[in-house]
């Protein structure tokens, strides 16, 4: 490429894109199906499926007008405009979403959850810790908190318990301590110093090892400003009450957290809750789920290596087997 030619805007690389293609295909293939993106982002699966699907219809939700924006020129270049609505809202929202849309069951569902590659890469929305940045990381620009708002106004107590419980930090007690002494000097307003505080609060010895010392520490404020656990929970018996029988979920983590909320959600509907002593299972309380995936799967070793943000990714699916009595 010459000097004088514009940048390419950087590729969009879906994880699990062929797993999810893999997964949701026998629920999406009759013409009018409906799928709903509850986490749209940059569009990368839902143009997939759109492709692969020429009758599918996508509701697709996101709460950052970004990415939203980003979405329906992607969308409109592949020419599927006519088969999609986009939706400002958050994923915990569906339910009333799809009540407006006058949509009384779908037949697809995906969630990939975390922050989104545009988030990412946009270093003003704050969302990393490699570059000097506003201490914002919401992913709805209106949102009402901050991650400063967090960082300034939590007590010593409540910033340790978010840092160890959303982001797995067993040295929450030392973080939480250091920026309780270092915001009564000055309130914290950028990412760079936040980066700085938490790796001089972490032990040498612990930083030579497992990435950079702030990852846990961005991950729990950004999952606590955002409301990602308690949005999840909310959502996702919404998106199986939602489910036609035989539509299929596919929902893609990043945490452990994230994970066992899908885990046990999908476990409660997959089994049967006949009372133990009945002669006879009860139909009435017979499964409505079938787990299509054996437990968490990750991407395979080519994927990793060709996008490193995949190597954390676990991806769980189940299809309606029948509806709840």
């Amino acid at each position: 490429m010459s000097s004088t030619e514009p940048a390419r805007p950087p590729v969009h690389v879906p994880v699990l894109l062929e797993r999810v293609t893999e997964l949701l295909a026998p629920a999406l293939a009759a013409d009018g199906a409906v799928l709903v993106d509850a986490t749209l982002g940059l569009a990368g699966h839902s143009l997939a499926l759109l492709e692969a699907h020429p009758g599918l219809r996508l509701v697709g939700l996101d709460r950052d007008p970004d990415a939203r924006a980003e979405a329906a020129r992607r969308i409109e270049t592949a020419g599927f405009s006519d088969r999609v609505t986009l939706v400002p809202a958050v994923f915990d929202e569906l339910s009333d979403v799809l009540e407006r849309l006058g949509l009384t069951e779908v037949h697809g569902v995906l969630f990939d959850l975390g922050v989104s590659s545009l988030q990412l890469d946009r270093p003003d929305r704050g969302f990393s810790y490699s570059a000097d940045a506003p201490l914002d990381m919401r992913m709805d620009p209106d949102g009402p908190r901050t991650a400063a708002d967090v960082v300034n106004t939590y007590s010593s107590r409540d910033l340790a318990r978010v840092l160890r419980v959303y982001g797995e930090e067993r040295f929450a007690s030392r973080i939480a301590a250091a920026i309780i002494r270092e915001r009564d000097r000055e309130p914290f307003s950028r990412t760079g110093r936040l980066a700085e505080l938490v790796r001089d609060a972490i032990p040498a010895a612990t930083r030579r090892t497992g990435g950079h010392p702030a990852k846990r520490t961005f991950q729990a404020l950004r999952i606590e400003v955002n409301d990602e656990l308690g949005v999840l929970e909310r959502a996702l018996p919404a998106a199986l009450d939602a489910l036609a029988v035989g539509g299929r979920i596919a929902v893609i983590t990043f945490h452990s957290l994230e994970d066992r909320i899908v885990k046990q959600t999908f476990a409660a509907d997959a089994a049967d809750r006949t009372p133990p002593g009945m002669p006879v299972p009860l139909p009435e309380l017979a499964p409505v789920l079938r787990l299509l995936t054996r437990g968490g799967e990750a991407p395979g070793d080519a994927e990793t290596a060709a996008n490193p943000r995949a190597a954390s990714a676990r991806i769980r699916a189940a299809e309606r087997i029948r509806r709840a009595a």
